[in-house]
């Protein structure tokens, strides 16, 4: 089927009672493996590639190879550009038919981050794309993009007030998860995102969920979370099955790059496959085909 609108994926969820996971992928390989894991689990799927990915690889070739995979599966998927503050590019982007955009303004005062999120929300709308808002960063620095400093903060009743300035869809409020791994227990606000549900009908997004347990994430979905990201649990999975796998080749004197795609592919496939389980995805595929 075709790239589907990421406002329609995560109202769903927010409806039923789920979360749609948010993949950030980094080639075909891992697009394809999550996918796979999403079919299987008949639920509907995001795709997202960072700023530092697109770039790498182009916004044609990306746009060109994430749509082919997409028409070609069996359940629901959109495609975003996750973290960007580049105008331009989102510009590019937009052009390209993406599904949504998160504009990254936490960088920005408020008022000037309200401003420019109206400004990317009124350029997007024409071209049918959702805008994620995020003016208050998530801790953490992923792919060159963030910082590891609280630099804005601001109450839930400004965050939804500047959502419905701006016209952004949907909110990426920081609830104590951060990007990367943590080395120290976060302090997790479950009381937060169900404030700010109460304010707003807009999808709340989750960022900074890798090395959360399995309640902490059911518990961020009954508070009301529509859509997490999962990059970093992505890599690992990656990179340690690759490793693994030349490890093994060096040992037993056997170069088959084939048979490398093969086990990070299951690799991705699995970690994938249980963030969509554990985010109550599995089935979801039937609300969307009810909506």
């Amino acid at each position: 089927m075709s790239l589907v609108n990421t406002l329609d994926l995560t109202t769903v969820a927010r409806r039923e009672g789920f979360a749609v996971a948010a993949v950030n992928v980094v080639d075909d390989l891992s697009a394809r493996a999550a996918v796979f894991a999403a079919e299987q689990a008949e639920s509907p799927i995001i795709l997202q590639t960072s700023v530092k990915t697109l770039r790498r690889a182009g916004v044609s070739l990306m746009s060109s190879m994430l749509r082919t995979i997409a028409t070609g599966a069996s359940v629901p998927v959109a495609l975003h550009l996750d973290h960007c503050p580049d105008r331009a590019l989102i510009s590019e982007v937009v052009t390209h038919g993406w599904s949504s955009v998160l504009f990254d303004a936490s960088a920005l005062p408020f008022d000037e981050a309200v401003g420019q999120t109206g400004e990317v929300v009124r350029e997007a709308h024409v071209h049918g794309v959702t805008v994620e808002s995020e003016i208050e960063n998530i801790i953490g620095v992923e792919d060159g993009i963030g910082s590891d400093e609280a630099l804005h903060s601001y109450t839930e009743e400004e965050l939804a007030e500047a959502a419905r300035v701006s016209g952004a869809d949907m909110i990426a409020p920081q609830v104590g998860t951060a990007h990367g791994m943590y080395s120290a227990a976060p302090q997790l606000r479950f009381d937060r995102v169900a404030k700010l549900v109460s304010l707003t009908d807009r999808p709340v997004v989750l960022h900074g969920g890798t090395g959360l347990s399995d309640r902490d994430f059911r518990r961020f979905v009954e508070a009301g979370i529509s859509k997490i990201n999962i990059s970093t649990a992505l890599k690992h999975a990656y990179m340690n099955a690759a490793r693994e796998h030349l490890e093994e080749a060096e040992r037993r004197r056997r170069w088959e790059p084939t048979a490398l795609f093969d086990q990070v592919a299951e690799a991705v496939t699995a970690v994938v496959g249980w963030h969509i389980g554990v985010f109550g995805g599995h089935g979801a595929d039937q609300h969307w085909s009810a909506a």
